[in-house]
């Protein structure tokens, strides 16, 4: 079984969610949007995925410098806790700040900000490639003798407590939990495309660090959430590629080495003089500005939301069986999840040349489960899945065309 503290936390995240559903619906406020939360967390579900495969190289990296360079073996004591809760955070900031400021590592941190709602499942929308930039940041800590799992907790539980920031439900707090810990206000300002909100506050669960490195910024104005260059869809892989994408072009487009290696290391945004030089972020128009929406019709929302939640529940099955899972098992269920929360996004998108790939979908995740699993009751199952997927996708599709959002309030 799984012992990840974030794994763990799954239900605890999923509470908070419904929780705050609740408000939403006795407050009458707009907290959730169905396509946006379903993107969010089908985002998380895609890091989980590939930080199965990509954890293994990390936390190899990590070991191999414990057992062979630490210059000393630091043992567990109350203080060397505390000494390892502040470095691993202190570690955050800068990975964090970094992920910011390097045009190639914010392709793997941009997919965080793509949201234009700000609640708990922005929480869960992580990207896939972040932890190949940002966990040689931690490499130090290795380095100066802290044991790896130790450090794996302390990493795991601090990524746990950033969860609880990702809500506008929850004010201001008392003047001194603000002045040291990283709160729901904090965090607001860092998810703002405000241009005084943009790359600041990068706490993770202190916000001390912001205060002395001068990156602190008070919420004043409400923020309005996304990133300067909306991606315009819920498409959770496409939402991991498409920083990259834009890169690769503009690398193409960008004469000499030097300017090429200044795409890549600069800061989003840089541009060669002789190309107009940094593009700054712009204000936002809030009178004209409009989020991106779908309207698919209440039959296809509510298809998706079904089948996304049975994907969920696979997700969660496989994500806590995973060490007994042998590596061909870990493949194809990686490819089944992640095929399956693209489809949803695309469905959720109104991509009707894309969208009749539903079928094969179906066929292909029903069958996966009756060959890695023979047993009677099991292929029972997966038959019945699959016919009743099947005749209600058929009785579901319509493609719809209004893209149109809402506008957001000032």
């Amino acid at each position: 079984m799984n012992i990840d503290p974030i794994i763990l936390s799954i239900p605890i995240y999923f509470l908070l969610i419904v929780a705050e559903l609740l408000i939403q619906f006795f407050n009458k406020q707009k907290i959730y949007r169905l396509n946006d939360a379903v993107t969010n967390i089908s985002c998380g579900i895609t890091q989980q995925i590939t930080g199965a495969f990509f954890k293994v190289t990390t936390i190899a990296a990590y070991q191999f410098v414990y057992e062979n360079w630490s210059l000393f073996r630091i043992e567990n004591t109350w203080w060397s806790v505390t000494l390892l809760i502040l470095a691993v955070d202190l570690c955050y900031y800068w990975a964090h700040r970094m992920s910011h400021e390097v045009n190639l590592f914010w392709g793997g941190h941009v997919v965080h900000h793509q949201s234009e709602d700000y609640n708990f499942s922005v929480a869960l929308r992580q990207g896939s490639f972040q932890i190949l930039w940002t966990f040689w940041f931690y490499i130090p800590l290795a380095f100066l003798g802290f044991n790896t799992v130790t450090f794996l907790i302390v990493l795991a539980l601090n990524t746990v407590y950033q969860f609880w920031i990702h809500t506008e439900t929850i004010g201001k707090l008392p003047r001194p939990i603000e002045f040291i810990f990283n709160t729901p206000s904090h965090h607001r300002v860092h998810h703002g495309r405000n241009p005084k909100y943009i790359d600041k506050n990068h706490a993770g669960s202190l916000i001390i660090w912001d205060r002395m490195f001068g990156t602190f910024q008070e919420e004043e104005e409400r923020p309005t959430y996304g990133i300067t260059k909306p991606i315009n869809t819920w498409n959770p892989v496409w939402a991991n590629l498409q920083h990259y994408a834009d890169m690769a072009s503009q690398l193409r487009s960008t004469p000499g080495l030097i300017n090429k290696l200044g795409v890549m290391f600069n800061k989003p945004g840089w541009r060669p003089v002789a190309q107009g030089g940094y593009q700054s972020a712009p204000e936002v128009d809030k009178v004209n500005y409009r989020k991106y929406d779908t309207h698919p019709a209440f039959r296809m929302s509510l298809y998706v939301l079904v089948q996304f939640i049975i994907t969920l529940a696979v997700t969660s099955a496989f994500l806590f069986t995973l060490a007994d899972q042998e590596l061909i098992n870990k493949l194809i269920f990686s490819l089944v999840i992640v095929w399956s929360v693209a489809q949803f996004g695309l469905l959720l998108d109104n991509h009707p040349e894309w969208s009749r790939l539903e079928y094969l979908r179906i066929l292909f995740c029903g069958g996966v489960f009756a060959f890695l699993y023979p047993y009677p009751l099991i292929i029972i199952l997966s038959i019945t899945y699959i016919g009743v997927a099947l005749i209600s996708f058929f009785f579901t599709y319509k493609p719809a065309t209004d893209t149109v959002g809402s506008v957001i309030n000032s």
